[in-house]
């Protein structure tokens, strides 16, 4: 296990879970939803032997003095795995919501595979839907949708070969512990070695930006993208000391609109996203307290992964990003966030080749596990300054319809991670022509998701009616008299 994988299980507590997991609506299935269940089961079964993540458990070292590794499970039980649940009448979205955060407040079985599976019975419209969810020491949200990809199918009947494909897997023994603590030495050997290889390049990068870095906190109030970025965000209710009491929201918005006002304003897709999400903040935080004078900083995300990477594992860093909230302006506020996420990625393609994904583990199960425990006990996250105020993430999906056991999949909203200091996760991912927005949130941060969704879309429509460069902002009505009045 790489050393960022690992971190997400050191960094677990009871308060703080570290699995990500995806919610999917499907239409009405061939076979009825009471037999969905056991179609699903069948189909995971015929394709275990394509996706070995799913069979992989943990085998922890003595004393738990490194990672653990990686084993295959000598048997899996798919009824450990796939659970049925139903939803009280009327079976409407905010049941669904409902239903989600409080499976995704959940724990998972670490002596098992880390995955769940839920199938959700009692949607309206005879429509069916199931939750899963995987340890993010498992994979990222990229290796997801490879995973997704495995498992489901590009049509509604597929071939008969890529269903039925299956292979004979030899049950593995557990790991002796003298092979276990074996592999944690080499492998911080490897890690050790390969810091010490790219020490000098990796000190002249960090040279270079830091002297950049400090060159743009010089900078003039205003002037620089960069110097935004790097400011604390303001103390608002999304950053407090969190419980494990999940809530869940979830929204749409068509992806053709979106490229349009990106296409527009010369912006990025994403940057219409965090532009999106600092509109809804806005009108969610006049509603709840003002919105902060200061603007609201968001911890972004990057993918390291290299085109056609598959791997399941964790190839990501984390950058923030200055959302614009005091701006009232919606094209203003997006031209803003053009510029600061600029400003981030220019920085991060840096340093990209220095950010490592996996590191020496001899001690860190200790040393994270042990800083996890104690800022969980304490209250500290009520009274720093946030470095960022909430997390946006952005997942390129897959742009074709998906189907399950014959039933097409209608929605892919994701559900994410929060945190001690960072009570809400907005996780969005592209899926054949939508933008599926999953509003993962802690209880205690912020108890209502679903007023953060309706404004999503508020916010949506405010882009949409505003000007674009070039033309000219839509005349005001112009009173006419009506006997006397004004109309």
């Amino acid at each position: 296990m790489s050393g960022l994988d690992g971190s997400f299980l050191h960094l677990e507590t009871p308060a703080t879970p570290m699995h990500v997991g995806a919610l999917h609506r499907f239409e009405p299935p061939p076979g009825g939803v009471a037999q969905f269940r056991a179609a699903i089961r069948q189909m995971l079964a015929e394709r275990l032997p394509r996706t070995p993540v799913l069979r992989r458990k943990l085998a922890t070292m003595p004393l738990q003095f490194a990672n653990p590794v990686w084993v295959e499970a000598p048997e899996l039980d798919l009824d450990d795995h796939v659970r049925s649940v139903t939803l009280p009448l009327p079976g409407g979205l905010a049941e669904l919501e409902a239903c989600v955060g409080e499976l995704h407040a959940q724990l998972l079985d670490r002596e098992r595979p880390l995955w769940m599976l839920y199938v959700i019975n009692g949607l309206a419209d005879g429509q069916a839907a199931f939750y899963v969810k995987i340890h993010h020491a498992v994979l990222d949200g990229s290796a997801g949708v490879a995973l997704a990809r495995a498992l489901f199918d590009s049509e509604a009947q597929p071939p008969a070969e890529s269903t039925l494909h299956s292979r004979h897997h030899p049950r593995s023994s557990e790991p002796s512990v003298l092979s276990l603590a074996a592999t944690a030495v080499r492998h911080d050997a490897a890690q050790y070695l390969k810091l010490v290889r790219h020490l000098p390049a990796a000190a002249r990068l960090l040279a270079g930006l830091t002297k950049q870095a400090i060159g743009a906190r010089r900078d003039p109030p205003g002037d620089s993208a960069l110097r935004r970025n790097l400011a604390l965000g303001p103390k608002t209710p999304l950053n407090v000391q969190i419980t494990g009491e999940r809530r869940f929201a979830a929204i749409s918005l068509p992806l053709d609109a979106l490229k349009q006002i990106a296409a527009a304003h010369e912006a990025k897709l994403n940057d219409v996203v965090l532009a999106l999400c600092s509109g809804a903040l806005r009108r969610y935080f006049a509603q709840h307290g003002g919105i902060p004078q200061k603007s609201l900083i968001a911890a972004m995300p990057i993918s390291l992964r290299e085109a056609g990477n598959a791997e399941f594992t964790t190839k990501a860093t984390m950058a923030v990003v200055n959302l614009a909230t005091q701006i009232a302006d919606p094209v203003a506020r997006l031209r803003a966030i053009t510029d600061a996420a600029r400003a981030v990625k220019g920085l991060a393609k840096r340093a990209e080749s220095i950010l490592p994904t996996d590191f020496p583990s001899i001690g860190l199960p200790w040393v994270l596990g042990g800083l996890a425990s104690l800022y969980g006990r304490s209250t500290l996250a009520n009274r720093i300054p946030p470095i960022a105020n909430l997390v946006i993430s952005n997942v390129p999906g897959p742009s074709v319809p998906l189907y399950c056991c014959g039933a097409r999949m209608l929605d892919y909203w994701p559900v994410s991670i929060v945190e001690h200091g960072l009570g809400l996760n907005i996780t969005v991912m592209s899926y054949a022509g939508k933008l599926d927005f999953g509003i993962t949130s802690a209880q205690a941060a912020m108890p209502q998701p679903r007023r953060l969704a309706e404004a999503l879309q508020q916010s949506f429509d405010e882009l949409c009616a505003a000007p674009r460069p070039g033309e000219a902002p839509p005349r005001p009505r112009r009173k006419r008299r009506v006997g006397g009045a004004s109309t």
